[in-house]
């Protein structure tokens, strides 16, 4: 993961001052950075016997793409309301001011499916807990959350429990 780990940029006061940025944009820019992120999630994904992958808009997208196509497993993209174009589940969840949602296609999981839920980063968790609710509400069972980066300051994991977690890299 050495390579890898170089590339994560950190951005102060971005979006706003006081936070520090964990930019990933870097491993997309080299490709031997970006096989090796991909490698070691397919890994994990694999590990846990994963029937389909799920995907968090938008660098979820990304990263869970090649993941799947190379495991040849499914993809779902959960996406910010008003992009799915058929039936869809929604799920919201609280923000520090207001409220956000997420939703996917109703016909995209089953009961019985094991899914791994994939995204670049995990902060407070909110947005991966409202996509672990929407497969868990399709009937399948979420076998593990899978993100690149975990700032683990910010509770992520303990507000996914007692789901499985793993990070490529924890800051």
């Amino acid at each position: 993961m050495s390579e890898f780990s170089s590339l994560i940029r950190s951005v102060p006061d971005f979006p706003k001052p006081g936070i520090l940025f964990r930019d990933v944009t870097p491993v997309l820019s080299n490709p031997q950075a970006f096989a090796q992120v991909t490698a070691a999630l397919s890994a994990r994904v694999k590990a846990v016997g994963a029937t389909h992958l799920v995907g968090i808009e938008s660098r979820g997208f990304i990263f869970g793409v090649p993941v799947a196509h190379t495991l040849g497993l499914p993809f779902v993209p959960v996406r910010k309301p008003g992009k799915l174009p058929c039936a869809k589940r929604r799920v919201e969840y609280a923000l520090e001011y207001g409220t956000d949602a997420v939703e996917m296609h109703a016909d995209a999981l089953s009961a019985g499916d094991r899914v791994v839920v994939v995204d670049d980063l995990l902060a407070t968790g909110g947005t991966a807990e409202a996509a672990c609710r929407l497969v868990e509400e399709s009937g399948a069972s979420v076998a593990a959350v899978l993100v690149v980066i975990e700032l683990a300051a910010l509770g992520g994991v303990a507000r996914l429990a007692p789901r499985a977690v793993h990070a490529l890299l924890r800051y």
